[in-house]
């Protein structure tokens, strides 16, 4: 049953007279639950962390919330009902649908930036701060989330649906809580796994250089 969770899901609901869209990355021990609007794109909210599941009792440890930051570093249970296609969250009225079962994205999981290119000079960044830039990817869906655990702040976050085809990684945006304006638009990179890690390179939204190190988060 574990298993059968990783993936994205969808749900849609209404909120103040408009229909958010509500998607949920989960790969094996982190997810990512996102809300925005299906017409604009407009970010409305986003939270997640880590997970476990006994039976079907689903805990969730909080590292970041744009609503709510107080509640990073909480934790909360609730009962799931679970199908191949669908999810539900007991007393809830949304069902979420399956998107994807984790497949077939070479980069599907968790990923913390580890390091990365300026001017020419390469850095890295110890991936057990406080501070922390994590994409979580399912077979089709990718999300990338700036927090800082520590001060609670919730720093920024993008996402859509991304295709990963002869060494090329592209992402297609569908929100972006920095700036509306880049929803729609699609950006393509040179992507190669070395010794485990991501390397990520090409030009930024803002058509920089971008060269980027991932590795994968373990815990």
């Amino acid at each position: 049953m574990a298993q059968s969770l990783i993936g994205a899901w969808e749900a849609t609901m209404e909120h103040n007279g408009k229909t958010l869209r509500n998607v949920v990355i989960i790969s094996e021990q982190h997810q990512v639950a996102t809300f925005y609007d299906t017409e604009t794109g407009a970010f409305v909210g986003a939270n997640g962390g880590d997970w476990s599941l006994n039976g079907s009792r689903l805990t969730e440890t909080v590292e970041f919330d744009s609503e709510n930051p107080e509640r990073v570093g909480t934790k909360s249970s609730f009962e799931i009902e679970l199908s191949n296609t669908e999810l539900r969250i007991k007393d809830s009225p949304l069902v979420w649908k399956r998107i994807d079962d984790g497949t077939p994205g070479a980069l599907s999981g968790a990923w913390l930036m580890s390091g990365r290119k300026r001017e020419g000079q390469f850095q890295t960044r110890a991936t057990d701060r406080p501070r922390k830039t994590m994409k979580l990817l399912s077979g089709t869906r990718f999300q990338w989330i700036a927090y800082n655990t520590e001060t609670k702040q919730f720093k920024g976050t993008g996402g859509g649906t991304y295709t990963t085809i002869n060494g090329k990684y592209t992402e297609n945006i569908e929100f972006f809580s920095r700036d509306n304006s880049r929803v729609g638009a699609s950006l393509q990179f040179d992507f190669e796994l070395k010794d485990g890690d991501w390397h990520h390179s090409g030009f930024s939204s803002k058509g920089t250089p971008l060269y980027e190190v991932w590795s994968r988060r373990r815990n």
